[in-house]
């Protein structure tokens, strides 16, 4: 895991954007998205559902099942092929009963043990409880408290209420990291990862396992958006892309680790100890985690801004840090110019979400995007959860699935650099859905083969997933850039709650989830087509520039209207590059 995570940055331009402080607070605040990965995964092993029947009302003399006779059900299951399939016992006073999942009857006659038997029966419920097989996994939440039949609803409720928490922890934690800081956020989410993820293997009852998972959720998602902001902040501009790119690939490692820890762990509640512990070491450290300068420049506390500015320039061994008072006052400047401008009134109106469908193209981009977002979300999450049910081993095939991940950042950011943001998009959004048609038609035999497509399309939806971020961000003016992509964020969150939702249409159809997946896919790639390519192009201010964008090459108008906040914070941007810059 570790050779495959270096492998991952092993672009030189990345690693020569990145100084010692930088390199060292990125490494540290994105080891624990690694944990973010475990806990959005872990349930793939946790909720298993083995193969059961019914429990026996008695003890047992001998087993049959088809031709095989055995003494203990425990030897049956490596014969269990269908969930049609039952087991005919004969209990030690002589009664001989049939047990199916849900149900269980009681032979009037009992005579001989056959399997065929066509004489009266009386059915009873699973009063007894259920037996499991315990082959693969000696225990999970849904042999713990019985989730199969009229509860089997409970056991399909865990990953979407997962999700749930997921969307609500990222809109609270997101706030309130504008408003108490991103080290604050980082301390609290950090912490709570680590005790609501032991906590979780200590809980009572199917309930309070829920609860407790939904405050995990929340801590989790709070972290990964908090984590985005912080890392993009300290790196520069130069690393940013690839820097905000590869918060992801941590991710992906974190699947992996759910897939190793599945494997050397068979029980539930031991497997999420020891997949909580991952946390551990960045707990232990993260408080000497700095704040960004960023937000404690925009807080006003200067003096602070500039303790980090010289930690900063010390570990880089700058001999000349830049002043905060020269901040400030390219600040002011720009604030003082900004109040004389001719826009100020424009600048100064509040935004809602409204504005994102106020003319027609507009309102077109902004339902491809958000389309974008949902179909990314929605395939990502679609692979990776159903890579256990694909054949041969689970294990190894959810260690794939998460491993095809970590080059599949390094293209899209290859692409999104050479290509532009569209032409990568519209590609691999098309792919991915040629992908789902293909799996369709390969034959159920060809285990290696279905696993090596599931790869390729869960590569393509990554591509497409991981470069709508930036792509946003580039698409909408400054006024409601921040809106754009926190809706869209928002999209992607619903994605996720629906995800576990169409996995669970594989009962219906086996193939409904990639058919879905494949028709979301195509969609956004053809309504991708009539997005404008951002790569090289300066970012827009108004709702008037960024829809002359999608319109012509130049603007009508031809003035274009200063930015004089944003001009600001690219003046200190520069300033705090820099104060890393081994150049003198």
């Amino acid at each position: 895991i570790f050779f495959s995570c270096i492998e991952c940055f092993s672009s030189v331009n990345f690693f020569l954007s990145l100084y010692r402080f930088q390199a060292c607070v990125y490494f540290a605040s994105v080891f624990q998205a690694m944990s973010c990965g475990i806990h959005y995964l872990a349930s793939v092993f946790m909720a298993v559902t083995p193969n059961f029947v019914c429990g026996i009302p008695g003890n047992v003399s001998s087993v049959l099942f088809y031709n095989s006779s055995e003494s203990n059900i425990e030897d049956i299951w490596t014969l269990w092929t269908s969930t049609e399939n039952y087991i005919v016992v004969r209990l030690e006073n002589g009664e001989i009963w049939e047990l199916n999942q849900c149900s269980r009857s009681k032979r009037e006659v009992s005579l001989d043990l056959a399997y065929e038997y066509k004489g009266n029966k009386s059915i009873f419920s699973c009063s007894d409880g259920f037996l499991y097989d315990d082959t693969k996994w000696k225990s999970t939440v849904v042999t713990q408290w019985d989730l199969v039949c009229d509860r089997e609803w409970l056991a399909k409720l865990i990953q979407p209420t997962f999700m749930l928490g997921v969307l609500i922890g990222a809109v609270i934690f997101g706030d309130i990291a504008d408003r108490l800081g991103r080290r604050r956020v980082i301390w609290f989410t950090s912490a709570g990862q680590f005790v609501f993820g032991i906590a979780v293997a200590f809980t009572f009852d199917y309930y309070s396992f829920v609860i407790v998972r939904f405050l995990l959720a929340m801590v989790s998602s709070g972290y990964l958006v908090v984590a985005f902001v912080y890392v993009t902040e300290f790196v520069g501009i130069k690393a940013r892309t690839w820097a905000s790119m590869h918060v992801h690939a941590f991710f992906a490692v974190g699947i992996m680790v759910v897939a190793l820890v599945g494997f050397l762990v068979r029980t539930w509640w031991v497997y999420q100890i020891f997949l909580s512990i991952a946390t551990l070491p960045f707990v232990l450290c993260c408080w000497m985690l700095p704040e960004t300068p960023f937000w404690l420049l925009s807080e006003e506390r200067y003096e602070d801004a500039q303790k980090v500015i010289n930690i900063m320039a010390k570990w880089n061994k700058v001999s000349t840090p830049c002043k905060v008072s020269e901040l400030c006052s390219v600040q002011q400047d720009d604030l003082v110019s900004g109040r004389t401008g001719d826009n100020d009134t424009s600048s100064a109106k509040k935004h809602n979400i409204l504005d994102l469908f106020c003319n027609w193209h507009i309102a077109r981009r902004t339902i491809t995007v958000w389309l974008i977002w949902f179909t990314g979300s929605l395939g990502y999450y679609v692979f990776s959860l159903s890579s256990v049910s694909l054949g041969g081993n689970e294990y190894l095939n959810l260690f794939l699935i998460g491993a095809v991940e970590l080059p599949c950042y390094v293209i899209a950011c290859i692409g999104m650099d050479k290509l532009g943001r569209r032409n990568t998009l519209i590609p691999f959004l098309i792919l991915s859905a040629l992908i789902c048609v293909l799996i369709m038609f390969i034959p159920q035999d060809f285990n290696i083969l279905i696993v090596l497509a599931n790869m390729a399309g869960k590569f393509s939806i990554g591509v497409a997933f991981g470069l709508i971020y930036l792509y946003t961000a580039e698409l909408y003016p400054t006024i409601v850039r921040s809106l754009a992509v926190g809706s869209g964020s928002m999209m992607c969150r619903a994605g996720s709650v629906v995800a576990p939702f169409c996995v669970y249409l594989r009962s219906v159809w086996i193939f409904m989830p990639l058919l879905l997946v494949g028709i979301m896919a195509l969609l956004s790639g053809i309504l991708t087509i009539m997005l404008p390519e951002t790569l090289g192009k300066p970012l827009t201010n108004t709702l008037a520039e960024a829809t002359e964008m999608g319109r012509s090459k130049k603007s009508c108008s031809g003035k274009t209207t200063p930015a004089h906040s944003g001009a600001a914070l690219e003046k200190i941007e520069m300033f705090c590059q820099e104060t890393v810059s081994t150049e003198k």
